[in-house]
């Protein structure tokens, strides 16, 4: 099944993919917006021209587990994208620490500087997106 990973953000919106297989996932885009209509409209415009079949969007809860306003926003998101593209499956996934774990990444491949904000949020979806995957395959067992 062909899925994409969302890493919502204030200025800059990661997106990944996967394979059909759910083997590789990689980073897609980075969407460089502010307004939320518009970020929804570039999501389902690549959710349709990817034909994708399941969104995971990161859920950035509160470390103690309680929902704040950025997982607020996730929610929404998540809302919208089911009105407009209704038979694709959209799930929300816990997102703690992944733009850390994208950081620390980036650090040991020595990434840095414009590049390095050009693609975080890319590569934190793709933690999300990797995350997702193994639970699915740990939980198929």
């Amino acid at each position: 099944m062909k899925i994409m990973a969302v890493d919502l953000g204030d200025a800059r919106t990661g997106l990944a993919v996967c394979d059909k297989l759910e083997i590789l996932a990689s980073p897609l885009c980075v969407i460089k917006e502010t307004d939320f209509n518009l970020i929804i409209k570039k999501i389902s415009n690549e959710i349709i021209n990817n034909k994708i079949e399941e969104v995971v969007i990161g859920y950035p809860k509160n470390m103690n587990g309680s929902i704040g306003e950025r997982a607020k926003k996730s929610e929404l998101l998540a809302d919208e994208l089911k009105k407009i593209v209704p038979e694709v499956s959209i799930k929300l996934w816990d997102e703690r620490n992944t733009t850390r774990s994208a950081t620390i990444f980036l650090n040991q491949t020595n990434t840095r500087g414009a590049k390095r904000k050009k693609i975080i949020d890319s590569v934190a979806a793709t933690i999300i997106l990797e995350s997702y995957i193994n639970f699915k395959k740990q939980n198929l067992k």
